[in-house]
């Protein structure tokens, strides 16, 4: 039994249900769903021929591809994105994402199935249910935008802001103290995470033509990375930003000089930090180094990258503007710049100090043009 309206067809199929279909540029559409009732049917045609007449309309076919495949096909349709990025991504997917997602056609993930699925990860792992999020979404706003669906379903209002603890900070003495007790190769490398804020892979990809002695500086040319894989590979930093050039603090420049000297090899591309073979030192050997290190002071909860993070807060501190920081730490954006921001105990010290020296400025001015005031009326009074 069939029902003809101006727009599509409805046919009852034999169990009872309604199935739409249509004629769309010389195609048959048939659609997937089935209605409980004809007036149901009817109603969905009509939405159809909506999106038809707006130019809005997705072909129900176009979204018949899991995300497994549509990842794989994301992923390799962006050539720019670089292997530590793409390590990144495949364990997100592999191990978050595609175990619950990923037989589910295109088509038929829905809000509710996101939201469900980042408040399981997000009680687990709340960082990274905000990367896995951002990763999904970038991959369904990419299917909406190529009309295999006609929105994205990831719609959880700020499930991709990770809400990361604040890192401890380190004072100068625990961080003179810790590298003190490091082994003798390895404590510049500690030194440039702390008073130069370079991050771990920016100091194993310095060679020896980075470092200006004469004028105090080192460049931030490439960056050494281990990837989840196992490999390491080296490239340039992962934005223009993070491109730059470093000044030394004079207090270090000794050490770097006498580094050099001992620790690294003549030719202009050797690498600061020499591994096995014709690579840097290894990642795992260079934190291992440091936990050493931090276990000697009784710091345990401070990781590597906290040297780095405590640099910037002293910089911040000693009244380093947004932009001094950004360009120190090799910041895109203020956003990560802004987080050392924050008032440290010792700099909040230093400016109510400063606060009692304008205080008593003033009560000393004040008292000065209070006593010439007396006296210039005692003047007038006797004349």
């Amino acid at each position: 039994m069939a029902g003809r309206r101006h727009f599509g067809n409805v046919r009852k199929l034999p169990s009872g249900r309604y199935q739409t279909s249509y004629w769309h540029e010389g195609l048959r559409q048939v659609a997937d769903l089935t209605f409980a009732t004809k007036g149901d049917a009817l109603a969905h045609l009509s939405a159809v021929e909506v999106d038809l007449r707006r130019g809005a309309w997705i072909n129900p076919r176009a979204g018949h591809v899991t995300l497994s495949d549509y990842s794989s096909t994301w992923i390799a349709s962006r050539p720019a994105l670089r292997p530590t990025t793409i390590a990144r991504y495949r364990i997100l997917l592999d191990r978050h994402i595609l175990p619950i997602l990923g037989r589910a056609h295109l088509a038929e993930i829905s809000p509710g199935m996101v939201r469900s699925w980042h408040a399981l990860l997000a009680q687990r792992y709340p960082s990274t249910a905000a990367g896995a999020y951002r990763l999904l979404s970038a991959m369904l706003r990419t299917a909406a935008a190529d009309e295999l669906i006609a929105r994205s379903p990831c719609k959880v209002t700020g499930a991709g802001v990770e809400h990361a603890a604040e890192r401890p900070v380190a004072s100068i003495a625990e961080v003179e103290a810790a590298i003190a007790a490091a082994p003798e190769r390895y404590r510049l490398g500690f030194l440039l995470a702390a008073w130069c804020q370079l991050r771990r892979g920016e100091i194993l990809g310095l060679q020896r033509r980075d470092v200006d002695l004469l004028r105090g500086s080192l460049k931030v040319e490439r960056t050494w990375v281990a990837l989840a894989t196992g490999t390491s590979v080296v490239g340039p930093p992962k934005t223009a930003s993070g491109r730059r050039t470093v000044y030394i603090p004079p207090h270090v420049l000794p050490a770097a000089e006498e580094h050099l000297q001992r620790f690294v090899g003549a030719a202009a591309t050797s690498w600061l930090f020499e591994g096995e073979g014709a690579d840097p030192v290894g990642t795992t050997t260079f934190d291992r180094m440091w936990a050493k290190s931090r276990a000697a002071i009784g710091r345990s909860d401070l990781r590597l990258h906290d040297l780095r993070h405590s640099g910037l807060t002293w910089a911040a501190a000693s009244g380093a503007s947004v932009a001094e920081l950004m360009r120190q730490a090799g910041h895109a954006s203020p956003v990560a710049a802004l987080r050392y921001q924050h008032a440290t105990d010792d700099r909040a010290k230093t400016l109510a100090a400063a606060l009692s020296g304008l205080a008593e400025s003033a009560e000393v001015v004040s008292i000065r043009d209070g006593s010439a005031a007396r006296s210039r009326t005692q003047r007038a009074r006797r004349a």
